[in-house]
């Protein structure tokens, strides 16, 4: 698993790039932001995924109703197998406006 944090769209483009020349495939990148429609923007724009039902499980993305944005976002993570520690560090990146991309 591999972890970058950047601070803007370009450099996640950037860092996407760079994933998929070490051999990544767009399918296993995951980008994160904690701006909801920052998110949904880059990740349209970077063609990297969204968390769902197959990494959450429906338990958990059922429960994420219910959480704030950034325990939505560690448990995410989690899913992914970064953790709790890691989780919550990345967190607090996302909370100072940088975005987070995750490659497994």
């Amino acid at each position: 698993m591999k972890t970058y944090v950047v601070e803007n769209g370009v450099q996640a483009t950037e860092a996407i790039q760079n994933l998929e020349t070490q051999g990544y495939n767009r399918d296993d990148i995951y980008l994160f932001a904690h701006d909801l429609k920052r998110s949904k923007h880059l990740t349209e724009n970077t063609e990297t995924n969204n968390i769902g039902l197959k990494e959450e499980g429906l338990f958990e993305l059922m429960a994420n109703a219910f959480r704030s944005r950034g325990d939505e976002l560690r448990a995410r993570m989690s899913s992914l197998g970064v953790s709790e520690t890691e989780a919550a560090q990345l967190e607090r990146e996302l909370d100072e406006g940088k975005v987070v991309i995750i490659a497994q």
